[in-house]
């Protein structure tokens, strides 16, 4: 994959379906605008811009005046939400996780000893995993339910807090060389991964972890302490996965 920016990347891929026809398109994207518009005709016109506001959505597409939203990732370890601590915990809290899990999540997110980030010892990730896991493992048992997760997916992958647009595709790559899984499939993937081991908090294939753990006191980073992200590390294999089951007719998961 090249060394394309993400912005750059996404224009790529306006420049590739704006004012294309359904039949002038490669077999994958076929596939995917099929997906999105199951009763597209082959002479039916695409429009496709860059959506320019902070959303989930990074580049929108119409078709007969119907718009879908589509995000688009590439690379390692990526990051699909980030948002301040105190509105993570109110997520937590809104969905009725307990106390006892909230605190161990804030001393997982501060790794200091403390649940304001106070503490005066930093720990690494693993460092704090190896004295902690137990609570880490209750904070997965607990936030790892079908309602929950599905509330999650909501938030961290396809509507976010500000969307317009929910997202109805992922696309993984560039425009020569890219993978894509819709938003039935993401949910499918979420509930399968619902219970799959991790020794990090997770939400399903979602790892939840301070945006930066600053481990050498940079005060240039060390707002990014009191940030919660959530990668999806395992994106491009779950989406390999996913249309690996769909090519060889198998059922889902």
């Amino acid at each position: 994959m090249s060394s394309i920016n993400g912005y750059d990347n996404e224009y790529q891929f306006v420049k590739y379906f704006n004012n294309k026809t359904l039949q002038e398109l490669d077999p994958l994207s076929y596939d995917l605008f099929k997906k999105l518009y199951p009763d597209m005709d082959l002479n039916d016109e695409i429009k496709c811009w860059q959506n320019h506001y902070k959303q989930k959505s990074d580049i929108l597409i119409k078709v007969n005046n119907k718009i879908k939203g589509i995000s688009i990732k590439k690379g390692s370890r990526n990051s699909v939400h980030v948002e301040p601590i105190s509105e993570f915990i109110h997520f937590l809290i809104s969905n009725h996780i307990s106390r006892d899990s909230v605190i161990s999540y804030l001393k997982y997110q501060y790794a200091d000893g403390t649940t304001n980030g106070t503490g005066k010892v930093r720990l690494s990730s693993s460092e704090y995993k190896k004295d902690n896991q137990k609570e880490i493992d209750n904070i997965n048992r607990e936030i790892n339910q079908k309602d929950i997760i599905l509330k999650a997916m909501d938030r961290f992958i396809l509507k976010g807090n500000n969307s317009n647009f929910d997202i109805d595709a992922i696309i993984y790559g560039e425009v020569n060389d890219y993978l894509w899984i819709s938003k039935e499939d993401i949910k499918k993937l979420f509930l399968y991964k619902l219970n799959e081991p991790s020794s990090s908090v997770h939400f399903g294939p979602l790892t939840v972890q301070p945006k930066n753990r600053c481990l050498n006191y940079n005060p240039l980073y060390n707002k990014d302490r009191y940030c919660v992200q959530l990668k999806w590390y395992s994106l491009f294999d779950d989406i390999i996965a996913n249309m690996y089951l769909k090519n060889n007719n198998q059922s889902n998961y």
